[in-house]
């Protein structure tokens, strides 16, 4: 990888200007720039350790430059610019050499192994078991299991964990709205629950269960457990089919009843006695305001938090103590949340990624301060906060509006209806192209159109029209050249062939920062370019040597193309038509 070759090359021109210190590579930023004109790559090495060293920015860039062991096969130049930046552009030779790199590494070009094999866990979506997944647990699913494959790609030992908070009082209201629908049905008096869930699918839940036992549990004094059991495996089913067929991949459906049965939880409360970091105190001595739980976890009331058992967050930056256990003994959500990440960590992860939704912002702190309180190290959790989704689409009037959703009031756009409308693929892909900490506007109209105003399809074009044009000169007896004899010589060439040298540090940078959004963002401008290139340069033409140099570049323009998409889940089509050019 350059991003290798750049990083020694620059610490050996530390040490050989008498600057090395580790601290100093440490703060080492490398990035390529958006214009052409400033070389290939770039850093601000020098502005950074220029005050430190007692000298001008430019001056520590011109000995950086002078020290630098620059190899002409890879950099025709290392060019100082501006106040003291350092801009590395790539030779002709490396450029000639590189879509012959592409398919020698065919599926595995873009891979590197700077993770160096470390165990990474991450567990995404996660929702709660108590209503059908719906678009927000759809952009999760997508992060999540781009991630996943963006960290083996740079070396990692990665995996998916679904977490299925089967145990609390949301999953006891889940029973009671299917016990309240199936009673209403049977034409039998029993009360709504106040906040319970309203959606049609608790109707369709009730009217599947066996009437027979269904009507006993009924009137029995715990029967209640019986419908929420029945409804939560019938919810989990549902969630496991539907995130199977959108291609969403778990190595564990980890149960948070796991945790109580195994005593993992009573144990996680032992520990954090054992090192100081719990008290028992009566109200108002602490806040009265909280029990520990994230925004979506039962509220304690005042009685319950007299004598309650805290938990000491405020000494690791949380804003204040939280509640661990209530009066009545019961623990907050907060507890089984901490026994769950220090299982991670018993099971040998060196980092724990989790994605939650944005009313969990607040919890983050909470969380890793009582990982700290744990005796967990720093850094072992990692949170991504996956933002709303709204979606948009022409109304009757054609003005384009909002579509509205509640889980509880039963107005869901589902994972499983928005699969059905724009397919798995055309979904992921949409979901991928913002960050996830930014709000996604998706626009069904936009995503259903099979036409270049459609991402995802563009994309997927650009490889079909390349697969194309390998199809009709292979016709002709003509293969793409040996990469020895390839020599790129139209701007459009050039253009194209250093938009693929990108690939590599793109994978690596994007899975580094934990931002899968950069893979769309970038296979769109490279299907640009290949278009610029198709149109500008004819690929079969009259000269062999010529078609056969541009069918290579072309190759390995789908190579990229392909790769990108895998790691997304989205497929690489042979054969594709747009909208306008199918036949009638």
């Amino acid at each position: 990888m350059v991003w290798k070759e750049l990083t020694e090359g620059l610490d050996a021109a530390l040490r050989g200007t008498g600057l090395h210190t580790p601290e100093r590579m440490a703060r080492l930023e490398l990035s390529i720039p958006r214009e052409s004109a400033h070389g290939d790559w770039t850093t601000n090495l020098a502005l950074l350790i220029a005050k430190e060293v007692g000298r001008p920015p430019r001056a520590v860039a011109e000995a950086l430059a002078a020290a630098f062991p620059r190899d002409p096969a890879t950099f025709a130049s290392v060019e100082v610019a501006g106040p003291g930046f350092l801009n590395f552009r790539y030779s002709g030779a490396f450029l000639d050499r590189l879509p012959g790199l592409v398919l020698e590494a065919g599926g595995t070009f873009g891979s590197s192994d700077g993770g160096a094999g470390g165990r990474v866990l991450v567990e995404y979506v996660s929702a709660n078991p108590t209503g059908p997944l719906n678009v927000v647990s759809a952009r999760a699913a997508a992060v999540g299991a781009t991630l996943v494959r963006l960290l083996r790609a740079t070396g990692h030992d990665a995996a998916g964990e679904f977490y299925i908070n089967d145990a609390g009082r949301q999953v006891d209201l889940l029973g009671q709205s299917v016990a309240a629908r199936f009673a209403e049905a049977a034409g039998l008096e029993r009360a709504f629950p106040a906040g319970g869930y309203e959606g049609e699918y608790i109707r369709e839940i009730a009217a599947s269960l066996p009437p027979g036992p269904a009507r006993a549990a009924l009137d029995a004094p715990d029967g209640t457990a019986w419908f929420r059991d029945q409804a939560l495996e019938q919810m989990v089913l549902d969630q496991r089919r539907d995130l199977d067929e959108y291609g969403a991949e778990f190595a564990r459906w980890f149960r948070e009843s796991e945790l109580h049965r195994s005593g993992a939880v009573q144990e996680t409360l032992r520990v954090l006695e054992a090192r100081g970091m719990t008290y028992r105190a009566r109200l108002p001595e602490v806040d009265r305001t909280t029990d520990g739980a994230p925004p979506d976890g039962p509220a304690a009331g005042a009685a319950e938090l007299e004598e309650a058992t805290y938990l000491r967050t405020g000494r690791f930056g949380d804003d204040k103590d939280r509640v661990i256990v209530r009066s009545d003994g019961s623990p907050t959500y907060l507890l089984p949340d901490l026994a769950y990440h220090r299982d991670k960590r018993s099971r040998g992860y060196a980092i724990a990624i989790d994605l939650w939704g944005p009313d969990h912002h607040a919890y983050v702190t909470t969380m890793k301060a009582a990982l700290s309180a744990a005796g967990v190290e720093d850094g072992f959790l990692e949170v991504l906060i996956v933002q709303q989704v709204n979606l948009w689409e022409a109304g009757a009037d054609g003005r384009r509006e909002q579509v509205k959703m509640s889980k509880r009031r039963g107005r869901i756009v589902m994972l499983r209806d928005l699969v059905e409308d724009i397919g798995a693929e055309c979904a992921r892909f949409f979901f991928l192209m913002r960050s996830t900490n930014a709000h996604l506007d998706f626009d069904l109209d936009v995503a259903r159109r099979q036409n270049d105003e459609n991402p995802a399809f563009y994309v997927q074009y650009a490889h079909a029209r390349i697969a194309s044009i390998l199809r009709y000169a292979a016709e002709r007896g003509l293969r793409p050249a040996e990469r020895e004899t390839l020599r790129l010589a139209a701007p459009e060439e050039v253009a194209l062939a250093r938009r693929l040298a990108v690939f590599p540090e793109l994978v690596r940078g994007a899975a580094a920062a934990r931002e899968p959004h950069r893979l769309p963002a970038y296979l769109v401008e490279t299907a640009a370019e290949f278009h610029r290139f198709y149109h500008a340069c004819r690929v079969v033409g009259e000269d062999a040597a010529v078609s056969r140099g541009r069918l290579l570049l072309a190759e390995a323009a789908r190579i990229v193309i392909a790769n990108g998409l895998a790691l997304m889940g989205v497929s690489a089509p042979e054969r594709m038509e747009r909208a306008a050019e199918a036949p009638e």
